[in-house]
């Protein structure tokens, strides 16, 4: 499993391309018959990614994680972005539409992806944060999600926000998790930008169309920073940066949180003109 250690503000001012990208960037995750996660420093979150196409994968536990199975002192956010699905947790199976949710609550032992035609492959997205209490296992169709949209057609920020894991939503110990879905003709997510001092986020571009490209703003809000982001890739977003992007064209995009607090409006705005 791939590890990335945290970064420090002053440090990151010094950083060209190639160095952000290899510090924040969780890239090329997506694989036919794979399942690849990425643990983070960063309120120790794990980021991770399942492709079954001919066969079922197993959420494996990892040496570094000390435990006897992956969930024995973690919970986890799993969000289907592709064809549809089945994830067995513990014998009970679930199938997931695409943007169907599903979390899995610290404690169960054997977790199982699968697709429901390879000729159309599911592609399931997972956010993992240590868990202190236990919480049901739980499944969200994409219709039963809180949906809120913000923008404006004018501004490129036309978006519909799908609420999943949070306050209202599923009940967790951590995490916080949903997606965002740009209309046609918007580019522009989370304008104006904010950062949130209690926690970090993990941004999955998804639906990006073939040949587009994402740019994703980071740094802190006076002295920023960009690199380019492609489909099924994920950027890490520390307390202290903001997280913003706008494409070449309309996309989604899955974001998460974990850290000091659950609520979803906890963020510290900065003007769009600070922003430098």
């Amino acid at each position: 499993m791939k590890v990335i250690h945290s970064v420090h503000p002053d440090d990151f001012k010094n950083y060209q391309t190639g160095l952000i990208r290899s510090r924040f960037l969780i890239d090329k995750q997506v694989q036919t018959d794979q399942l690849n996660c990425t643990y983070t420093h960063y309120d120790r979150m794990i980021v991770g990614f399942a492709n079954p196409v001919n066969s079922k994968l197993d959420l494996p536990t990892y040496p570094n994680l000390r435990a006897e199975y992956f969930l024995e002192r973690r919970e986890i956010g799993i969000i289907n972005v592709a064809g549809n699905g089945i994830i067995t947790v513990d014998g009970i199976a679930y199938e997931l539409h695409k943007l169907d949710c599903l979390y899995i609550g610290k404690g169960a032992k054997a977790v199982t992806f699968a697709s429901k035609n390879p000729q159309t492959p599911a592609v399931f997205y997972m956010l993992s944060a240590p868990a202190h209490a236990v919480y049901p296992t739980t499944l969200l169709r994409n219709q039963d999600a809180v949906k809120v949209t913000l923008g404006s057609a004018s501004t490129a920020n036309y978006r519909t926000i799908n609420k999943y894991i949070h306050l209202e939503g599923i009940k967790s110990c951590q995490l916080v998790m949903g997606l965002t879905i740009l209309h046609d003709g918007s580019v522009w997510n989370t304008m104006p930008p904010h950062v949130h001092d209690r926690r970090m986020e993990v941004y999955f571009y998804f639906d990006v169309p073939q040949g587009q490209k994402i740019f994703h703003y980071m740094g802190e809000g006076d002295e920023t920073r960009h690199i380019t982001i492609d489909n099924y890739d994920a950027v890490i977003s520390p307390p202290w940066s903001i997280h913003a992007g706008s494409g070449t064209a309309s996309y989604s995009f899955i974001w998460g949180m974990a850290g000091e607090n659950l609520d979803y409006t906890d963020m510290d705005a900065i003007a769009i003109t600070d922003i430098r």
